[in-house]
């Protein structure tokens, strides 16, 4: 392959956080001298800054950047998070913890998990989140950096962020401005595509400006400018498996602990979040029109708020699913544009993250090999089909009957995906992760157990061990998880000694 097939321009539209993540992660690892990125974006056109919780992936984006942590934690107002807590999910006045990092300890060559079954009717040992020291610490608001110790429990403990969505972008923005990334204020008017191979040409800006490029990258939001608007790709609706299509949003300053985690609280249409920054915290309801009119859906959110609203309520609407090809010609969709699965576990920058590294994998030349293409949206789809299922898996798997959104929920008809997911472990216990997808057994086991699946059995090699030697090795791994999470400092200590201006 020749240069001058290279790439040799990339027009991104759209900030936000899928904007200049993308920006920033080509500006890194492709760089400004071989080919000019350009970002368009308005200040007239706000971006949909909801989603403020991550999961531990954002750590290795960060890291790939070179991001400096403290400084990324202060200018976010970050502070860190051990998993999810969900209350009433299951039942009214239930509640379970989502934890990060892993239950116990493997042995014998079989999980954890297998283990505990066996010992789960014994009161000693029912509480499943004792055997987790991110479930642990976190109850505790506890919170520290993994131990350099290696043969200590504390050198496991992986973690999340909450942050300040919009002051993220900004960072990037930053970040990516300064090494070499052009960015132009202004909104696309139209954009011109190729006779011959439907390819986009260029784009015209509302001050006549025409930006040429040989790669699209639409960040757009929902609206989906290139991808939908020019190109016409289509759209998988999920609406049928996942009904809620709204949320709002509002700040308010905290009253409580500065816990280490995210709440999400079932509601009679939906859920709300709670989310601790260092400065205030996010509240948000995430709830289906068909269920629960605007109005009604405000005045939750306010009353359940622990403190007066500090400004007006942001909204935003959505039809749950994604394009039907994420990569379309010239043009690849990343972030909203792609897609939505709404943002009960914080998939939102995890989907954005997923896709940049697949674009660096699959990086083209003008030629744009149709493979690389069919292999983006192959994989593109297999990862959502795989985060919408284990979104169903909460909503399904309840006992409330007691609203007609819930109602609904319990009937839907599950992918055969979910169902093989759910029959495996209630007949057994066991849990296979495929295709290295993205919520490990952790997250499965905790869900499932969580939403009330107690299995018939369990892995039958359990039995090579004897029950006292079974219940010795679980109390030792509780007591060390105890011990680990009595050695971890205050949360929100830990915060304002390390990373407070």
């Amino acid at each position: 392959m020749n240069d001058a097939n290279n790439i040799k321009s990339i027009v991104i539209v759209g900030g936000g956080s899928a904007g200049w993540m993308t920006a920033s992660a080509l500006a890194k690892v492709i760089g400004c001298d071989n080919c000019q990125i350009t970002l368009v974006e308005s200040a007239d056109i706000g971006t949909v800054s909801v989603g403020e919780a991550t999961i531990p992936q954002i750590q290795l984006f960060n890291t790939i950047l070179d991001i400096d942590e403290t400084e990324f934690i202060r200018f976010t107002n970050a502070t860190f998070k051990l998993g999810i807590e969900f209350i009433d999910w299951k039942e009214k006045g239930h509640r379970y913890f989502h934890p990060f990092g892993n239950y116990g300890t493997n042995m014998e060559a079989l999980p954890f998990h297998h283990f505990w079954l066996k010992m789960q009717n014994d009161p000693e040992f029912s509480n499943l989140s004792s055997y987790s020291l991110a479930s642990v610490g976190a109850y505790a608001n506890k919170f520290m950096h993994p131990s350099t110790q290696q043969n200590s429990a504390l050198a496991g403990i992986n973690y999340a962020y909450h942050f300040d969505a919009t002051l993220y972008a900004k960072f990037l923005r930053n970040y990516a401005t300064s090494r070499g990334v052009c960015r132009i204020e202004g909104k696309v008017d139209e954009v011109n595509l190729n006779p011959v191979s439907g390819e986009i040409e260029s784009l015209v800006l509302n001050d006549n400006t025409v930006l040429d490029g040989d790669l699209f990258i639409d960040c757009s939001g929902f609206k989906g400018l290139l991808i939908e608007q020019a190109l016409k790709t289509g759209y998988e609706d999920w609406t049928h498996l996942l009904p809620c299509n709204k949320a709002i949003a509002t700040p308010c300053l905290s009253k409580k602990a500065l816990n280490p985690y995210t709440q999400s609280t079932a509601q009679s249409a939906g859920w709300t979040w709670r989310i601790p920054l260092q400065n205030r915290v996010g509240n948000g309801y995430v709830y289906s029109s068909e269920f629960m009119s605007d109005d009604k859906a405000h005045a939750l959110l306010l009353n359940t708020i622990e403190s007066e609203a500090l400004a007006d309520i942001n909204q935003l609407q959505w039809v749950t699913g994604m394009r039907k090809k994420s990569w379309n010609k010239n043009c690849i969709a990343i972030g909203l544009s792609a897609g939505f699965v709404e943002p009960l576990e914080s998939t939102g920058l995890h989907l954005i993250q997923s896709a940049i590294a697949k674009l660096m994998t699959l990086f083209p030349s003008k030629d744009f090999t149709q493979c690389d293409i069919d292999l983006f949206n192959q994989q593109t789809e297999t990862e959502y089909h795989r985060i919408r299922d284990f979104i169903i898996l909460h909503y399904k798997l309840t006992n409330r009957d007691d609203s007609e959104f819930w109602r609904y929920c319990k009937n839907i008809e599950m992918p055969d995906s979910l169902k093989q997911k759910i029959e495996m472990f209630s007949e057994n216990g066991r849990i296979f992760r495929h295709d290295n997808e993205l919520f490990n057994e952790t997250s499965w086991l905790a869900v499932m157990h969580g939403q009330g699946i107690k299995p018939k059995s369990y892995h039958p090699l359990v039995d090579r061990l004897t029950q006292d030697e079974i219940k010795r090795r679980l109390k030792n791994i509780e007591s060390v998880i105890s011990r680990s999470a009595d050695v971890m400092p205050d949360h929100e200590a830990y915060i304002l000694k390390n990373y407070t201006r």
